[in-house]
């Protein structure tokens, strides 16, 4: 369950001018490049471009939210022209069709008034103007689709952001492949076995409850426990792996190791483990060391775990982390 897997298996929604597509509003594109080379090399991207496909041309009169940022309307910024009843019909429909591709996850352009994730400018009456929006096709897709990945592209410079991401992405993908390849009590069992570690690692609190879970598998219809299950999977992983979580995890690992090293291989690794801690070194450090024992010693319940090679090492995600 631990290998991961290339394009075009993995596939990620994502607002078509990130990848190059000359759809603004302006005629020109916001072209992300880690997001199109480099992550674009182990997934298959679904292009989505809300304003083009609803219907309007390129170059077009710009769009904002106006009104109650629970509930506002859409309308140009010039000519007051309203969109809202057309975008929300579009965008309800374009969700729905999205649920047969099989996505990942999803990306946002940050900030636009269709596919902004979170902190959307709206503007109020008396030149007020709340940043509490959300896009409407963005609302519309998370409504839709509660427990995939979702992002907006501005928040993956942020080193953690793009990490947790990612790694709830891959953990989506395995599930996937769960519910297509196995999708008996059995085969949960060994899913939430694998992803033990990541689990502690991100929430000690959604460990216990997932565990329980697995274990009272009887009390609940199969349909029903997986939506609990992968429900309160992707909750938990949205919490950030801090340092502290992570070094808990370490050194829990390092337990399994300490009847087998010698007493300068415990003093290097709790050196390590203790950098990592003081955010000296990198999470990839510690990590790759463990992974060397896990391979010496051959063990079994190690190997399966997720955490330590939660997706590709080409990624660099855990050298910033």
């Amino acid at each position: 369950m631990s290998e991961e897997k290339n394009a075009p298996y993995i596939r990620l929604g994502i607002s078509a001018c990130l990848l190059g597509e000359k759809v603004r509003y302006d005629g020109g594109h916001k072209i992300d490049r880690y997001l199109k080379d480099t992550l674009g090399m182990y997934v298959e991207w679904v292009p989505v471009c809300p304003e083009v496909e609803y219907g309007l041309p390129v170059p077009r009169e710009s769009l904002r939210l106006v009104g109650d940022p629970a509930s506002p309307r859409m309308v140009t910024t010039r000519t007051n022209i309203d969109h809202t009843e057309g975008m929300l019909r579009w965008a309800s429909k374009r969700a729905a069709e999205l649920g047969k591709e099989s996505l990942c996850g999803f990306v946002f352009k940050s900030k636009s008034p269709s596919s902004g994730m979170q902190g959307v400018k709206v503007y109020g009456d008396g030149g007020s103007v709340s940043k509490k929006g959300v896009g409407m096709f963005a609302r519309a897709f998370m409504s839709k689709h509660p427990v995939l990945p979702v992002e907006d592209e501005g928040r993956l410079n942020d080193a953690s952001l793009r990490e947790n991401f990612i790694e709830r992405v891959f953990v989506y993908s395995r599930w996937l492949d769960y519910l297509k390849s196995d999708s008996s009590k059995a085969g949960l069992v060994d899913f939430h076995t694998a992803h033990k570690l990541l689990i502690m690692a991100h929430s000690p609190k959604h460990y216990s409850l997932l565990g329980k879970l697995v274990a009272e598998q009887k009390k609940h219809s199969p349909e029903k426990l997986k939506i609990e299950y992968i429900s309160a999977l992707m909750d938990g992983l949205k919490l950030i792996a801090t340092i502290k979580k992570n070094t808990n995890v370490l050194q829990h690992i390092a337990g399994y190791f300490k009847d087998k090293l010698s007493a300068a291989e415990k003093a290097e690794l709790q050196d390590l483990i203790n950098n990592y801690h003081k955010g000296l070194i990198p999470l990839i450090v510690p990590v790759t060391l463990l992974n060397h024992y896990v391979r010496k010693y051959d063990d079994a319940y190690l190997k399966r775990q997720v955490y330590l090679h939660p997706h590709p090492l080409e990624l660099m995600l855990r050298n910033h982390v």
